[in-house]
């Protein structure tokens, strides 16, 4: 049966967390609807930010948390995928910030606008201007904290079709985006979950110690299998369903989510099944897809009650 998000009560406030010698994570906990990670990594005269918040009032918060720690000026922002929740604050960095991002995040962006809005009610999002990469990688891009090189590689269709990681291998420190959901349900409703398998194994293969999710605490490596274990869940689960003719909202309320039911948000689980149908018809990892009649049935699966975002 369909279960509520446990997205009740407010959630603590936001904490700057050292990963490794001058980088740190940015954590919004618990991780749900609209509570996304930042990061930043502090040089010797500049700092390089990874993503920003889902409004105004969580961006703002989020540099003056930079600013407690470094004086020197955000040159750099790097995005790691085209959603609101970590790039709609870019618009409150200053004009000197290059920002950065796959090709698909800038056009992602653009397509895309503001409509998220609509989706989550009674949220105070502020004076939100778009503003979408301005350097843009089809790849893989390098980037520089004085002597410590920054890998951007691009990961997608994933959980969306612009997701790109960056990877710090002399800190063996990797800022995964919404790749990692760490506690909560992943989403790959606007990707793809066999291109989501195929990129956690990739990041398997970069031997990561410390990963930074796009949602959640900060992880070890053995947050990747989790990642694997419930995408593959979800694949068995859809290939039951079409295999009877079951809707993906049926094949969710029939579903046994075994280890993950106490990941928050598992209406999610509807999300992904329709994305697992298509390709199990034959569609191409990432193709566009009915994305506003799966947030209905999301809400259906709740019993009714809307997607809560808590930013």
């Amino acid at each position: 049966m369909g279960q509520r998000s446990r997205n009740d009560g407010l959630p603590p406030p936001p904490f700057v967390e050292e990963v490794s010698d001058g980088i740190y994570a940015y954590l919004q906990l618990a991780g749900q609807w609209g509570l996304n990670n930042s990061g930043f990594l502090v040089g010797s005269r500049a700092v390089t930010l990874v993503d920003t918040c889902f409004t105004e009032r969580r961006t703002r918060a989020l540099l003056d948390a930079v600013r407690l720690l470094s004086g020197h000026p955000i040159r750099t922002l790097f995005n790691t995928h085209e959603h609101g929740d970590h790039t709609w604050g870019n618009f409150v960095l200053p004009e000197s910030t290059t920002i950065v991002g796959h090709e698909r995040c800038r056009e992602g962006m653009l397509a895309e606008g503001l409509a998220a809005q609509a989706v989550f009610t009674g949220v105070e999002w502020g004076d939100i201007v778009l503003r979408p990469p301005s350097v843009t990688f089809a790849d893989r891009l390098t980037l520089w904290v004085d002597d410590l090189r920054l890998e951007a590689i691009s990961m997608g269709p994933a959980h969306t079709t612009s997701d790109a990681i960056l990877w710090v291998p002399e800190r063996k420190v990797l800022f995964s985006g919404d790749l990692v959901f760490n506690g909560g349900t992943p989403f790959v409703l606007m990707g793809s979950v066999q291109g989501s398998l195929a990129a956690l194994h990739q990041l398997k293969e970069l031997g990561a110690e410390t990963i930074v999710p796009g949602h959640g605490p900060v992880a070890g490596p053995g947050v990747l299998d989790e990642q694997i274990a419930y995408l593959r869940h979800i694949q068995t689960i859809a290939a039951d369903g079409w295999s009877v003719g079951l809707s993906p909202l049926d094949a969710a309320r029939e579903a046994d989510l075994g280890p993950f039911v106490h990941w928050h948000d598992p209406e999610r689980i509807v999300g992904n099944l329709a994305r697992a149908y298509v390709e199990l018809a034959g569609a191409e990892p990432g193709v566009p897809i009915d994305v506003a009649g799966a947030l209905g049935a999301m809400v259906e699966y709740n019993g009714g009650r809307p997607l809560r975002c808590l930013a």
